[in-house]
C-alpha cells in the first residue's frame, strides 16, 4: 500500500500546509470540509504536489523534511512554476 505526503495551498492565507495519509483523496475532502482543525479557517485548500511512497518511514522522514526551514526553501524551488500558476488563477475574476 502506498503512503502520501502533501502539499496543500490556502489562497486566503497563501500558505502551504504539509501532510501525510494513506488516502489522498479522503484526506483533502476531509481538509476542505472543515475537518482538519488546523486547516479549517483557510479553506479552500489546492493540492499542489505529492509523492507517493510504498515505506512508511521513509515517508514520515520526507514529511518531516519538508516541514523543515531547508524543505521549505527546496518545496519552493520544486514548484517554483506551479506556485506562479496557482496565484495567477488566483488573481483573475471569476463570473457567473
Amino acid at each position: 500500500m502506498f503512503c502520501y505526503i502533501y502539499v496543500l495551498y490556502s489562497d486566503v492565507n497563501k500558505s502551504f500546509y504539509v501532510g501525510f495519509t494513506h488516502d489522498l483523496r479522503k484526506r483533502l475532502a476531509k481538509h476542505n470540509s472543515g475537518l482538519n482543525f488546523s486547516t479549517q479557517f483557510y479553506r479552500p485548500w489546492q493540492l499542489v504536489y505529492y509523492e507517493a511512497h510504498t515505506n512508511e518511514k521513509d515517508a514520515r522522514r520526507r514529511e518531516k523534511y519538508l516541514k523543515t526551514t531547508a524543505g521549505d526553501r527546496a518545496l519552493h524551488k520544486m514548484l517554483k512554476e506551479k506556485l506562479m500558476e496557482v496565484k495567477n488563477l488566483s488573481q483573475q475574476k471569476v463570473y457567473y
